[in-house]
């Protein structure tokens, strides 16, 4: 992948209190339309996610963004929306929903090396 490449980034949030709208940031999915580029990265902080709600389901979650993943990888077993092409992927998953998974509005930008703005946006968004 060389040159700069135009890309969408939404960063992926744990709602466990919809009413609240109280969030902890637990993921970011990039995509690239002309890379035909679409990835996340995830990592569920429980500690941070238990400070908000005691009750909240972290297997749940767990098991949501595992799906979310495969959706985005275009796993052959994930039904009919990870057979859909890679912008319609991202679309259907940064669609705007009232859930304990959410994603923000897509955000643009360029870059010369998709994977490293992947992990850059995730230890920015994610890990601080």
């Amino acid at each position: 992948m060389q040159g700069n490449h135009l890309y969408e980034y939404a960063v992926i949030r744990a709602v466990p209190c919809v009413e609240r709208d109280e969030f902890v940031n637990v993921g970011v999915i990039l995509f690239c339309k002309r890379q035909k580029y679409i990835r996340t990265l995830y990592r569920v902080n429980e500690e941070r996610i238990r400070s908000l709600s005691d009750d909240f389901d972290i297997d749940l979650l767990h098991n949501y963004l595992q799906a979310f993943s495969k959706v985005c990888d275009g796993a052959a077993n994930c039904g009919p929306i990870a057979r859909m092409d890679v912008p319609e992927r991202f679309r259907w998953l940064t669609a705007v929903r009232s859930s304990s998974l959410q994603t923000t509005r897509p955000h643009p930008g360029f870059s010369p090396d998709l994977d490293k703005t992947l992990q850059a946006l995730f230890a920015e968004q994610v890990l601080l």
